[in-house]
């Protein structure tokens, strides 16, 4: 979810500049299996159980996979509920362990010439994000995965693994190693622009070009958030899940959508939060430092198209236009009318920009 508040409480002065942190972070034929390798016994058998698990998920729940929150029935929007209904897990090997993490996702129903687009979310928010640009991806031939970044989303938890930015970025990784296996074009909205880079960066090769939405990037780690008390973080983590705090994100996210809408999409935005492991993987992630990709930045080698909305009032033009300008490969376009998330609220644009990027370099 990406979001811009305050947070009113005692003590206000240090509580409001913790937050305004938060703001800045917050500023979704099948391609075949991955080979199994010398240790493919344990990883081939929780393939299967995947596959037996998701295809039970299938048809329990109204049609939802079982593995999402049952608050899921209660979303009204169709774009969101059809994408919920073709979520699953797959297994995703953890550093050079045996274990895996079933990672939750929307995989591409063929393949394409064209290289993958693997769409990325903002911050605490998960592949649901993409609900309505995810047709119109698709509709363009276009081979797309919609992937839940380690720690947010609906990936299985349970073992409580850490959030860290290195954790995401090796998840995201091996993920990428064990499913795609092709250079991708990598989509990533807000902090999730951190999270493209720092990926990008680290794993060149397995990255051809980079896609930039409204893209938080200047904000260097969780400072002070890193050193609270744990107590003192989950305190603060309890609040960003509250409804009245997500729908107040949601106003200020999206420039012109209705009452209802907006409640609906805070319900979307949420859902996740509503896993067990949430609480715990949000704190890992605040108390490791966040993100911090400033001096990347110039480094970025690939192609790079850079997506601004006119009216974003989280991240200022003036930031998307340094980023342009320090990108060494990039090239910006404009969306008009639309908030912090375009994909979402104009899906059709933002779309058309990325398939015509992914085929020819320019749009």
């Amino acid at each position: 979810m990406s979001s811009h508040f305050q947070w009113k409480a005692k003590p206000v002065a240090k509580i409001t500049g913790r937050i305004r942190m938060v703001v800045l972070m917050w500023g979704a034929a099948p391609p075949s299996r991955p080979p199994l390798g010398k240790k493919g016994g344990s990883l081939r058998g929780l393939i299967s159980r995947a596959v037996v698990s998701n295809a039970k998920g299938a048809g329990t729940n109204n049609g939802f996979p079982s593995f999402l929150p049952k608050e899921v029935d209660k979303i009204k929007d169709p774009y969101a509920r059809t994408l919920a209904r073709r979520m699953e897990r797959l297994p995703v090997p953890i550093g050079s362990s045996e274990s895996c993490i079933m990672s939750s996702c929307v995989r591409p129903l063929k393949q394409s010439e064209i290289n993958p687009v693997v769409l990325l979310h903002c911050f605490d928010s998960s592949c649901l994000e993409w609900r309505c640009a995810y047709p119109l991806l698709e509709e363009a031939g276009l081979e797309a995965w919609a992937v839940d970044v380690l720690g947010w989303g609906f990936s299985d938890l349970e073992r409580r693994p850490p959030c860290s930015a290195a954790s995401k970025r090796d998840h995201l990784y091996q993920f990428w190693k064990s499913y795609i296996r092709r250079p991708m074009i990598l989509v990533g909205p807000s902090l999730g622009g951190s999270v493209a880079i720092d990926f990008a960066y680290h794993h060149p090769v397995a990255v051809e070009k980079l896609v930039l939405i409204n893209a938080s990037v200047y904000a260097e780690g969780t400072g002070d958030m890193a050193k609270l008390p744990k107590a003192v973080a989950y305190a603060g983590v309890s609040l960003l899940k509250s409804t009245p705090l997500r729908f107040y994100a949601n106003m200020l996210a999206f420039n012109s959508i209705s009452l209802a809408t907006t409640f609906d999409w805070t319900n979307v935005g949420r859902l996740h939060c509503l896993q067990p492991w949430w609480k715990d993987a949000t704190v890992s992630f605040m108390t490791s430092g966040g993100y911090n990709v400033v001096s990347q930045i110039k480094q970025v080698k690939q192609k790079v198209l850079v997506i601004c909305s006119e009216q974003d009032n989280i991240i200022s033009y003036k930031q998307i236009l340094r980023l342009r300008c320090e990108l060494p490969f990039a090239i910006m376009r404009l969306i008009p009318d639309t908030g912090h998330l375009p994909h979402v609220e104009n899906p059709a644009s933002v779309s058309k920009l990325i398939a015509e990027f992914a085929r020819n370099d320019r749009c």
